[in-house]
C-alpha cells in the first residue's frame, strides 16, 4: 500500500498542458517564472516534506511493529486485530480525494499544517488508552489515517511546483523512496522503544514529537503559498484558450468534459483497467504482508522451540526490527531497480513495462509461498525468501504509474490517479489484513487451541496472498495486450 499515493504528484486539471497547446503555453508571456535554476530554499522546502513524509509513513507502521503486544493488550482476535489496520487505510483512501479537491482550491501550507498537527495529537492521545476503550484506539487509527491523507495528497503538488521538468523527477522520486524507508522505519521505532522502555506505549510517544519538529520548520521555512505555475496557468485558463485537438485533425473542441465522461473513457481503457487490478493485487498482498509478517514468524519460532511463548505485557520485538530493516532495504532497491529495468527495456521491446510487472510479480508470489512452506522448519529461509518477494513487488511501484501516465490523455490523469488510488485501496490493503485475520480465526475455531494450530492457521490464510499475486502478475499480462494501441489512442 505503501506506495501508491505517488500517484498524487500530477498538477491538477488546470495546471496541464493539453496536447498540442502545450508548447504555446510554454512560450506565452504570462509564463515567465523559470529561473536559472532552483534556489537552495526549494531545496530545502523540499527536505523539509521529505522529512514529514518520513513520519507519515512511520506513523502508518507503528501498529505491525509491535502488534503482539497490541493484540494481547486489549485481547484483540486475529481477526479484530487485523481491522486496525483496515480502519486506518479506509479512512486514508476516503478522504485523500476530500483533501484533493481542497488542496486545488485553498491554501495548500496550512492544510499541511493542520494536517500534521492533528495526526501527531491523535497519535500523542492514543499512547493513554486504557484496556477498557478498546473502540477509542480503532477510532484514533482512523483519525490518523484522514491526517495522513492530507499529507500525502497535498505534499508532492507543491514539490512539482517548486522544480522544473528535469529537476521535479529526481525531486519527486527522492520524495517517495521516504515511503520504504519510513515504514521500516515505523516498525523499528515501535518495538525499539517497547524493548527499551518495557511498555508499547511509548512508540506512540516519539512521532509525535517529530511531527512537532516538522510543523515548526514548515511554518518558519515553507512560504505562504507557491504559485509560480498556477498562477500562470490560471491566467491562460481564465480566457478559455486551453483546447485539445480532437480525433479527425483540424476539428477542436475543448479540454472541460464532464466527470462522468471520463469515467466511461477510462472504463474503455484496457491498459489502464488491468493495470489497475494488477496494482490492486500488489496493494492486497503489501498490506496482509506489512500487518502479519512479524507475528506470523513469532508464532513460527514458539512452534519451532527458538522462543518462549509470550505472556507478559511487552514481547520480544526482534522479528518487528528485522522485517523493518528488510521493508527499507528491499523498498530503495526495489523501486530503484524497476525504474532501471524499465528504462532499458522500452528501447527494446515497447510492452516491456507491464512484462515487467507481471513476471516481477509472479517471482514474488512464488517466494512468498517458499517462505510459508519453510517456516516450520528454517526461520532464515523465511526472512529471506520474505525479502525476495518484498524485493520483486518494490520493482513495479515505480513503473505502475509510468503506464498509466503514457496511456491516459493527459487531461483525464488526475481523474485516472484518483480512481487508481480509490480501486487499489478499495480492492487491495483496506480489506487483506482483515481477510487474512478472519480466515485465520475460523481456522483456529474449528480446531485445538494449541500453539501449533495458531501457527497453522496464519500459515494457511497467508497462502491468499501467492494466489492473489499469481492473479496481479496475470492482469500485468493482460496489460501488455493493449498497451501500444492506448498509448498510440493517448498520443493522438
Amino acid at each position: 500500500a505503501h506506495e501508491n499515493t505517488g500517484l498524487q504528484s500530477q498538477p491538477p486539471p488546470e495546471e496541464q498542458n493539453y496536447g498540442a497547446t502545450a508548447a504555446h503555453v510554454r512560450q506565452s508571456p504570462f509564463v515567465s517564472v523559470s529561473r536559472k535554476g532552483p534556489a537552495k530554499r526549494d531545496y530545502l522546502i523540499a527536505a523539509v516534506l521529505c522529512y514529514a513524509n518520513l513520519i507519515n509513513f512511520m506513523d502508518w507502521f507503528m501498529v505491525p511493529g509491535i502488534l503482539l503486544d497490541i493484540q494481547k493488550y486489549f485481547e484483540l482476535s486475529d481477526g479484530d486485530t487485523g481491522l486496525l489496520q483496515t480502519v486506518f487505510i479506509l479512512c486514508y483512501m476516503l478522504a485523500a480525494p476530500i483533501f484533493g479537491y481542497l488542496g486545488d482550491r485553498y491554501n495548500r501550507k496550512i492544510i499541511l499544517e493542520a494536517g500534521i498537527f492533528f495526526w501527531s495529537g491523535v497519535t500523542l492521545g492514543s499512547s493513554f488508552i486504557s484496556e477498557l476503550y478498546y473502540w477509542i484506539f480503532f477510532l484514533s487509527r482512523g483519525l490518523v489515517g484522514i491526517g495522513t491523507a492530507s499529507y500525502s495528497t497535498i505534499a508532492p503538488t507543491i514539490i512539482a511546483d517548486l522544480f522544473e521538468e528535469g529537476k521535479r523527477t529526481t525531486m519527486l522520486s527522492i520524495f517517495y523512496i521516504f515511503i520504504p524507508v519510513g515504514s521500516g522505519l515505523g516498525y523499528v521505532l515501535a518495538a525499539g522503544m517497547a524493548d527499551v522502555t518495557g511498555d508499547w506505549h511509548w512508540a506512540f510517544r516519539i512521532t509525535p514529537c517529530m511531527g512537532g519538529l516538522a510543523l515548526v520548520l514548515l511554518i518558519l521555512l515553507v512560504p505562504h503559498e507557491t504559485q509560480r505555475r498556477t498562477a500562470a496557468h490560471r491566467a491562460l485558463s481564465i480566457t478559455g484558450t486551453i483546447r485539445v485537438a480532437a480525433e479527425k485533425p483540424g476539428v477542436y473542441r475543448t479540454a472541460k468534459t464532464t466527470w462522468c465522461q471520463d469515467v466511461i473513457s477510462l472504463a474503455k481503457n484496457w491498459s489502464f483497467v488491468w493495470s489497475s487490478l494488477g496494482l490492486s493485487a500488489m496493494a492486497f498482498v503489501t498490506g496482509a504482508l506489512g500487518m502479519w509478517v512479524p507475528l506470523f514468524l513469532y508464532r513460527a519460532q514458539v512452534v519451532q522451540g527458538i522462543v518462549s511463548p509470550c505472556f507478559q505485557e511487552s514481547c520480544n520485538s526482534s522479528n518487528s526490527l528485522i522485517f523493518g530493516g528488510i521493508t527499507i532495504g528491499t523498498g530503495i532497491l526495489g523501486v530503484i531497480a524497476g525504474a532501471e529495468a524499465a528504462r532499458r527495456l522500452r528501447k527494446i521491446n515497447n510492452k516491456a513495462d507491464p512484462l515487467i510487472c507481471a513476471t516481477s510479480m509472479f517471482i514474488s508470489a512464488l517466494c512468498l509461498y517458499i517462505a510459508l512452506m519453510v517456516a516450520q522448519t528454517n526461520i532464515l529461509s523465511t526472512f529471506i525468501f520474505i525479502a525476495f518477494g518484498e524485493l520483486f513487488l518494490s520493482v513495479n511501484w515505480a513503473v505502475v504509474t509510468d503506464i498509466l501516465l503514457y496511456v491516459v490523455t493527459p487531461r483525464r490523469q488526475s481523474t485516472a490517479i484518483a480512481l487508481q488510488i480509490l480501486v487499489s485501496h478499495l480492492l487491495g490493503d483496506a480489506g487483506s489484513p482483515y481477510l487474512i485475520g478472519i480466515i485465520s480465526n475460523a481456522i483456529q475455531a474449528k480446531n485445538s487451541h494449541s500453539f501449533q494450530w495458531s501457527f497453522w492457521s496464519m500459515q494457511y490464510s497467508f497462502i491468499v496472498c501467492a494466489f492473489v499475486g499469481v492473479f496481479g502478475g496475470g492482469f500485468f499480462l493482460l496489460t501488455s495486450f493493449y498497451i501500444e494501441e492506448d498509448r498510440k489512442e493517448a498520443e493522438r
